[in-house]
């Protein structure tokens, strides 16, 4: 899945311009209960302006509160210049750099199009593991080897199953592989974990919603 799929245009974004005044930042941070603004000059991006790094600079300054409001500009605390996505980046690399901010420019060259939100992308992770529609979560382990997922394939249409999500991670043992699968609630599901185990996956948990 691309960014695109999930990013707030740049004409619904909530932005500053290098010349605004913390002040301003502030005020816009609060009325619209956001954690972090764009920070844009015509269509270029700058960078990102945040409560936090807001406050961390104010405590730096030395000065009192309302000099530093209104003195200094977004040009003076912004973060994140360098940090951003590309409209086809994949959504896996806005989970690793959304780690420490609340939100993501995604850029073409130097032009702004818009930002990726951590409350959006975690929605979306939310949605890869079915957590949105009620089902039974099975939990369970594979054998790394050629095929393993084409044989769940054949398991699942055998017993028609209707998947909700199918998602696959790394073990630290590169032998294993660990799988999460979830499906709608159906009477044959002892039957269908059964067939699992006589194919070899080892099932871990089973958790109904």
């Amino acid at each position: 899945m691309f960014v695109k799929s999930v990013m707030v245009k740049r004409e619904k974004c909530f932005k500053l311009s290098p010349a605004d005044s913390v002040q301003k930042g502030i005020e816009l941070l609060e009325k619209h209960q956001i954690d972090a603004l764009p920070v844009v000059e015509g269509n270029k991006y700058k960078g990102i302006f945040t409560w936090y790094h807001a406050y961390r600079a104010h405590f730096e300054s030395g000065l009192d509160k309302e000099e530093f409001l209104k003195t200094v500009r977004a040009a003076d605390i912004l973060v994140n210049q360098d940090v951003h996505l590309t409209v086809n980046a994949v959504y896996e690399e806005a989970l690793l750099k959304l780690n420490n901010f609340p939100i993501i420019a995604v850029v073409d060259g130097t032009e702004f199009l818009g930002i990726v939100t951590r409350y959006d992308v975690m929605n979306q992770l939310q949605s890869a593991f079915g957590n949105q529609r009620k089902g039974v979560r099975i939990s369970f382990t594979s054998a790394e080897t050629e095929g393993r997922i084409a044989r769940l394939a054949d398991i699942i249409d055998k017993f028609h199953e209707s998947v909700i999500s199918l998602v696959t991670f790394d073990e630290t043992d590169k032998l294993v592989r660990r799988i999460v699968l979830k499906v709608e609630k159906k009477n044959n599901i002892d039957r269908f974990l059964k067939e699992l185990g006589k194919a070899g996956f080892r099932v871990l948990d089973i958790t109904e919603d």
